[in-house]
């Protein structure tokens, strides 16, 4: 049973670890996707996956913090596939230092890729989102459409080092709960999934020394591997989560599965946050 038949979706930071994983869960449950990273040659390795599998896909490589960006992402799905059923906000990295250290430039980074990236992009879709709601309540329909915003653990219970991280990813829950309330009567259902470690280039142990570029920056990541270590321990299924895994809840609030189910954050820990 295909869970997304006929709906097309856009999943942004979809070009690596639990974005991509999404978009080609999304892919095989027969949804038309919208892939994005800020590397445009990535994108085209993730539609080629989808492609390969027989699924429906086009890119729209960018910033999601670029101001003209929520056009035409929205301006994408629409122009290709005619319609818009589900936005995932994934996008986004980690850039930890503690308060007394933390610049400026890191604050309002994290915050724009985390929680005024996602703003715009549903602000972006109010036009279509709305309108076609109300033409379906005209005809008698109920056509429900979901937004799903990635939050994290860290915005739940804090993390020490995360100030920028953990605020913009509390800010998510907010946003989220707020549009649950205003587009509840379009049937739009908006949720968040909390993520706590899944098994991406973010929780690499940091002795590695790795980095990532985000546009011309060079921006150190990872965890210590002693740190992390600890964190398992606190975790009763023992181990990380996979970004396959990651992508499951995600795929039932995208489904007509979760019609009833808004407003909510749904926390993916493997139990180490009970």
């Amino acid at each position: 049973m295909k869970l997304l038949e006929g709906k097309a979706a856009v999943v942004t930071g979809s070009g690596r670890g639990i974005g991509r994983s999404v978009a080609k869960l999304f892919a095989r449950h027969g949804a038309a996707v919208v892939v994005n990273d800020l590397d445009a040659s990535v994108v085209e390795e993730v539609l080629a996956e989808i492609r390969a599998e027989d699924g429906h896909a086009v890119g729209c490589a960018g910033s999601v913090t670029h101001k003209e960006f929520p056009d035409r992402l929205i301006g994408t799905v629409l122009d290709n596939f005619g319609r818009l059923d589900v936005i995932v906000n994934n996008a986004g990295y980690t850039w930890d230092s503690v308060i007394h250290k933390m610049t400026d430039e890191q604050w309002y980074a994290i915050v724009d890729v985390h929680l005024t990236a996602p703003f715009r992009i549903i602000r972006a879709a109010s036009p279509y989102l709305r309108e076609a709601a109300k033409s379906e309540a005209a005809a008698g329909k109920r056509v429900h459409r979901k937004i799903i915003n990635v939050s994290s653990i860290s915005g739940i219970t804090g993390n020490a080092g995360q100030a920028n991280y953990s605020a913009a990813k509390m800010g998510v829950v907010g946003l989220t709960k707020t549009m649950a309330r205003e587009w509840g009567r379009f049937s739009i259902n908006v949720n968040a999934v909390a993520y706590g470690f899944i098994e991406t280039r973010l929780v690499e142990a940091k002795e590695k020394g790795l980095q990532i570029d985000v546009e011309g920056r060079k921006i150190a990541i990872g965890i210590p591997k002693e740190t992390m270590e600890a964190f398992k321990t606190a975790i009763p299924l023992c181990r990380l989560g996979s970004p396959d895994e990651a992508a499951g809840p995600v795929l039932f609030l995208a489904s007509p599965l979760s019609d009833f189910v808004t407003g909510d954050v749904l926390l993916v820990t493997g139990g180490g946050y009970m």
